[in-house]
């Protein structure tokens, strides 16, 4: 099958991971990224492209939704997958139905669109577009129903995945050397995870923070010895979570969610997960056995101390994480697998 997978591009575990996987499966397979429409050589310039990728408006963009036509003109395919479609038009959907009619255009968004707290202008030609898509897969159940609200004529739930070529055990001669007792590489939000992430700094254990947008954080005083926190390349993020006993995770709460990609890297890496509890995560790994789960400060402390302690359980967990979500088949060849099995045989 011709797929045509457009959307910003930049990151290897979004719209290049979906590539990869789809190309893995025998597809034929373009990619219409976007990122390079709003780079410059000059500042001013530069600055004007910026400000169009930001409020999602200008020529910049209007060429990029032309181009976008014109390509999928070009290749014919049957499916088009757009990921995170923030910078595409209603319209551009519209004349891509008109010129193709045969093709399915399938859209995916990582994000909460409709959770508050996000930039007011991000979602504006998302949201609109959605009556046009084919299938719009939800990254959340309780989007579900929010997509058929606003108009979505399909919609199916796609939840986040781990790369198996990258989230793999990290082992040097058969032993894995331990930096960090407990360990949390994730963004900086708005929410309770200061707070926990406080009691374990300025506990004994040894602890690495990493990730992006910790510059917003509040000041308090147990951040200002992990400045600058900064986030991680791909090699750097494993062997930084290999390298822990203990890998934290937390939730997003501007996203509303109940579970997120990490839950799925970090068993896939053969590390130990101790993640704050969702009843959905609760479905998908047995607390105990693959991985544990925390309701509050306390608990989490009371758990990294007691894990810490007990080495064998605490290794056993990991294996039992490592084959639940191999066996449960979360890595996003099967995630693409799904996706290619929803298109309707015209």
């Amino acid at each position: 099958m011709r797929i045509l997978v457009v959307g910003d591009g930049h990151s290897a575990i979004h719209e290049v991971a979906v590539v990869r996987a789809l190309s893995q499966l025998g597809h034929e397979v373009q990619a219409f990224y976007w990122h390079s429409y709003f780079g410059a050589n000059y500042v001013l310039a530069r600055l004007w492209r910026r400000a169009q990728n930001r409020f999602l408006v200008g020529p910049a963009l209007s060429k990029l939704n032309d181009d976008l036509v014109s390509r999928a003109v070009l290749f014919q395919p049957a499916l088009i997958f757009i990921y995170r479609g923030t910078h595409v038009y209603a319209r551009t959907l519209a004349r891509l139905k008109r010129k193709l009619p045969d093709c399915q255009i399938f859209g995916y968004n990582n994000d909460d669109p409709f959770a508050k707290g996000h930039p007011p202008r991000l979602w504006q030609h998302f949201l609109r577009s959605i009556p046009f898509y084919d299938l719009v897969f939800a990254y959340r159940k309780h989007n579900l129903a929010e997509y058929t609200a606003v108009g979505a004529k399909r919609v199916l739930l796609l939840m986040p995945w781990f790369i198996p070529e990258k989230d793999t055990p990290l082992v040097a001669d058969g032993v894995v050397v331990n930096r960090f007792d407990v360990v949390f590489v994730g963004h900086y939000e708005n929410d309770h995870r200061v707070e926990y992430l406080g009691r374990i700094a300025e506990s004994a254990y040894s602890f690495g923070l990493f990730g992006p947008d910790w510059d917003r954080a509040p000041s308090v005083a147990w951040l200002n010895k992990y400045y600058p926190v900064r986030p991680l390349c791909s090699d750097l993020y494993r062997e930084t979570l290999s390298a822990a006993k203990i890998a934290l995770c937390f939730l997003s709460t501007l996203n509303r969610d109940t579970y997120t990609r990490r839950c799925f890297e970090i068993p896939a890496m053969g590390v130990f997960m101790l993640c704050e509890y969702s009843y959905d995560l609760s479905k998908l790994f047995e607390d105990g056995v693959d991985a544990v789960f925390f309701h509050n400060p306390q608990d989490m402390m009371r758990k990294i101390e007691y894990y810490l302690e007990h080495e064998a359980e605490r290794e056993a967990i990991a294996k039992s994480g490592y084959v639940r979500v191999n066996r449960d088949r979360h890595d996003v060849i099967s995630r693409m697998a799904y996706v290619c099995a929803c298109v309707e045989v015209q």
